[in-house]
């Protein structure tokens, strides 16, 4: 990914808070020599330098993915910046985004209970926490077909590429200016530019 260094993120805590909240990626791979992408949930193991997730077993992506070194792209807030906000005439649009790329090799795992826990985690981590849904308490043969359907995996990290997109390139007064506009917006992907935006300026 092409990051010029002021938009280069290099916090790792940023970097993992980040894939976090926006974790449903795309994965690129190679499938019959082709760029082929799957877009699902994925989780980090900060621990183990990892990502763990699950194909549906009908995807053929996962037949010629082992050993592959893959790209994983996890996407966040994104907005047009107009140049009437600057109040100024010689300025052109751009568009402001947060986006980090993740490379590594992929494992397929077939240990059983190295599959639940990892589907129970990712269940765990989307349920409101006064859910009563609980993987634990699905009857195990019930989960043991189903399990039948998927394809477990988890990527080893080999290199993350990590940009914030946020007009830092601009004097502080003109982003003052696109905060100011995005935040009088409705839009969801806006007013989370704006609040990245902000993070970014104190």
């Amino acid at each position: 990914m092409y990051i010029p260094k002021h938009f280069k993120i290099e916090d790792e805590e940023k970097i993992c808070e980040f894939i976090d909240k926006y974790s449903f990626a795309t994965l690129y791979s190679t499938h019959r020599g082709e760029p082929y992408a799957t877009h699902l949930p994925l989780i980090l193991k900060k621990d183990e330098q990892a990502l763990y997730g699950h194909f549906a077993r009908a995807n053929g992506q996962w037949k010629d993915i082992k050993d592959q070194t893959v790209l994983v792209v996890f996407q966040g807030p994104h907005s047009y910046i107009s140049p009437s906000w600057y109040e100024i005439t010689d300025a052109v649009p751009t568009w402001n985004y947060v986006s980090i790329h993740l490379y590594g090799k992929v494992d397929i795992i077939e240990n059983d209970k190295v599959i639940f826990d990892s589907l129970n985690e990712m269940i765990n981590k989307y349920e409101k926490p006064d859910s009563p849904y609980n993987l634990k308490n699905v009857d195990s043969g019930y989960i043991e077909g189903l399990s039948k359907g998927i394809v477990a995996f988890k990527i080893n990290i080999s290199n993350i590429e990590a940009k914030a997109k946020l007009s830092q390139n601009h004097p502080a007064e003109w982003q003052e200016f696109i905060i100011e506009q995005l935040e009088k917006s409705t839009d969801q992907n806006e007013l989370q530019v704006a609040s990245f935006m902000k993070e970014n300026l104190s």
